[in-house]
């Protein structure tokens, strides 16, 4: 029996990896006549520990301004290609443990397509990969993407 899924979660960071994302969970929004959640996680913890916590509120709203911004981009990006239902969110917080669990639980999402990975080697050694620790510990389905191979 074919999968059908109800609800999709794309977080989406701004890496390279976000366009393939976006593209393939429309495809699979699209297949499944289903609804769209495209979520980024803005960690603000890490802008105080790299500044000292010298990081005001302005900073902070002027991001999520950017954010918000891109989102309805993306959003757009997606009813554009066909998918007739899909929402926008910014959460704020550790990125593993809100696409993992609480965002899909508030959401009731059956299935998370994530990046393989934003970051570069030593990042994923030093905090681990956002996308290993959902696969681990989803409280659904997940669609670890790869990024598309870089034309030469």
């Amino acid at each position: 029996m074919l999968q059908q899924y109800k609800n999709i979660l794309a977080p989406v960071d701004g890496s390279k990896v976000t366009d393939t994302v976006l593209k393939k969970a429309i495809e699979v929004a699209k297949r499944n006549d289903t609804h769209l959640d495209i979520l980024n996680v803005l960690e603000v913890n890490q802008f105080s520990d790299t500044y000292g916590g010298a990081v005001s509120g302005d900073v902070i709203y002027k991001l999520s301004e950017d954010v918000q911004k891109r989102l309805a981009e993306l959003k757009k990006q997606a009813e554009d290609a066909g998918v007739k239902d899909v929402s926008v969110h910014v959460r704020f917080g550790n990125p593993k443990p809100v696409i993992a669990t609480e965002f899909p639980k508030d959401h009731h999402n059956e299935l998370i397509m994530i990046g393989s990975t934003g970051l570069n080697a030593l990042e994923r050694l030093m905090v681990g990969s956002v996308a290993t620790y959902v696969s681990r510990n989803a409280v659904c389905d997940v669609l670890v993407v790869k990024p598309e191979p870089e034309s030469k």
